[in-house]
């Protein structure tokens, strides 16, 4: 992921006032687990394939154990720490001059990740139950009236102990200040191949109506989620339709091929119903799905002209990112270097509306009908896009990219140029800005 970032960053971003750092986290081998137990009782057939799945699909039964997730949780947010810390006190102008932080996370990663932010604990949430169980007893089942009173003295002593013990919580915290679980704020939150959302689903979390992140993650903690997969990557999940429910039938947004002559901004792609036909529409019969591309896959184009094939990254990246790849990816600091250096703009092409026809139309993507049946309407929006979804190339297997597309997320030039987009992304504004004042 480094050496593909420095390529795109060469290319886009040279001349920027402001440089992305990549930080490998690297806090899974420090952990002591159960040993090499699970190792022993591997059978020898097909080992490299197993070890795959021990070091990978494993993972994620210690993290849903209670005697182990406390140590995978503790892990990652010590090694974060402790990197934050080395990195400032060799870099002491990266905080003086605002450098901001993002993370970027790989499969049970971006969960771990998620609980370290949001605090989440099984424990608490174990509790929550216990005492909605109590209530819904009292209310619902007939009693005696001296089994009611003592049920009902039980719930008040209970609830006067709960006072107390947070009585005494409140008067430790304010003696002994306790310090944040992460050093520094989250920028951006990328998640590449995360089962975050059937996490959160398993947890209770059900689609809102307001349309915002905080749903989720609130943005005091995490400025910007975006959770980024491959169509046929069967570990990935969509988190848009556990904020708005009907986003479950509105197409993930497309990632960029690397080297797309003017890419249209991310922000001004209008979001595009899955299957158009099922919905009202004006538009004549004859006007089928047929008669639409569909957004989810690419458009009749030879693929090596536009991007590359993560079938072909992923043949060489299995069996070694496997091991690498699993849990958090890395964490970047954005703002490191700054200086008096003249900004570059990336190639978007050129202003106003000219230059906007222009990249609406080089995207790759055709674009659907203005219409109900195509387009989403005003109301009902997220505030911001969460679910970026890599192109899928003509030639690739699905089944063969299916077994690939996991682990091969850490060398796509894709994903390079879409992580140092957002990162750059308040730079990039601030550029175009300075150049229309010149102007």
């Amino acid at each position: 992921m480094r050496d593909t970032a420095r390529k795109v960053e060469e290319k886009y971003f040279s001349n920027l006032a402001t440089h992305v750092e990549f930080l490998p986290v690297e806090w899974r081998s420090k952990l002591t687990l159960d040993g090499d137990t699970v190792d022993s009782i591997t059978p020898d057939k097909v080992r490299g394939l197993r070890d795959m799945l021990n070091s990978s699909a494993m993972d994620i039964m210690y993290y849903t154990s209670p005697l182990y997730r406390d140590e995978l949780v503790k892990g990652l947010q010590q090694e974060l720490n402790r990197l934050y810390s080395l990195f400032c006190s060799r870099n002491p102008e990266f905080e003086e001059k605002g450098g901001k932080v993002s993370i970027v996370s790989h499969s049970l990663g971006c969960v771990i990740t998620y609980d370290i932010m949001t605090g989440w604990n099984p424990v608490r949430l174990y509790e929550q139950l216990l005492q909605k169980e109590e209530e819904e007893e009292l209310e619902e089942r007939w009693m005696s009236y001296e089994e009611q009173r003592l049920l009902e003295e039980l719930y008040i002593t209970k609830q006067r102990l709960r006072e107390i013990e947070e009585r005494l919580h409140e008067l430790k915290a304010s003696t002994i200040s306790k310090p944040p679980v992460l050093k520094f704020k989250v920028e951006n939150f990328f998640c590449m191949g995360s089962p975050l959302a059937v996490f959160l689903a398993l947890r209770g979390i059900r689609p809102g109506t307001s349309g915002s992140q905080d749903h989720i993650l609130p943005r005091t903690i995490c400025n910007r989620l975006l959770n980024i997969f491959h169509p046929t990557d069967p570990v990935a999940y969509r988190l848009e339709p556990l904020i708005l429910k009907h986003y479950s039938n509105i197409s993930p947004v497309q990632i960029h091929w690397y080297n797309t002559a003017n890419p249209l901004p991310y922000e001004h792609m209008k979001p595009n119903f899955l299957n158009p036909t099922k919905e009202p529409t004006s538009a004549p019969d004859t006007e089928s799905a047929s008669a639409a591309p569909s957004p989810t896959t690419s458009p009749v184009m030879v693929r090596r002209h536009y991007g590359e094939s993560i079938t072909n990254i992923g043949k060489a990246s299995i069996l070694g990112a496997a091991s690498i790849g699993k849990g958090l990816g890395g964490m970047l600091f954005s703002r490191f270097g700054r200086s008096s250096a003249t900004p570059q703009t990336m190639e978007t092409g050129k202003d106003g509306p000219e230059g906007d026809e222009k990249k609406a139309t080089t995207v790759g993507t055709p674009p659907l009908p203005h219409s109900s049946s195509g387009f989403l309407e005003p109301t009902g929006e997220l505030e911001h896009r969460i679910d970026f979804e890599l192109r899928e190339g003509l030639v690739e297997s699905r089944y063969w990219s299916a077994v690939t597309s996991h682990t091969a997320y850490w060398s796509s030039l894709d994903i390079a140029l879409f992580l140092l987009t957002f990162m750059y992304k308040q730079d990039q504004e601030e550029t175009d800005k300075s150049n229309l004042d010149t102007i």
